[in-house]
């Protein structure tokens, strides 16, 4: 019982010690203003705007490559051999109790 309670105190103590980074790096990220708000990476700005419609031209690049496939070949096997038990298993054991019993 006291190693659940330990592991519900670390996992609290590691989930308050996370969020409290990230809430004090927000506001320092997002009053610089600076490049890291222009590159998308603050907070809720009032002055980012996007593009209506990307458009990417791959007209002059010249893409060439390859089909990447294994060397070798597949290997089959058949399954192993079934073979009968070399134990014999034996019914009863009535002769072995009864010369237990003689020698009684």
């Amino acid at each position: 019982m006291k190693k659940i309670i330990i592991g519900f105190a670390i996992f609290g103590a590691v989930a308050i010690v996370g969020t409290a980074g990230r809430a004090l790096a927000a506001p320092a990220a997002a009053a610089g203003g600076g490049e890291a708000a222009a590159a998308g990476g603050g907070g809720d700005d009032a002055n980012t705007q996007y593009k209506a419609k990307t458009v990417y031209d791959f007209e002059d690049d010249t893409v060439e490559g390859d089909l990447a496939r294994p060397d070798g070949e597949n290997v089959t096997a058949n399954s192993k051999a079934q073979h009968s038990s070399l134990i014999e298993i034996r019914k009863d054991f009535i002769p072995e109790m009864l010369k237990t019993l003689e020698d009684i």
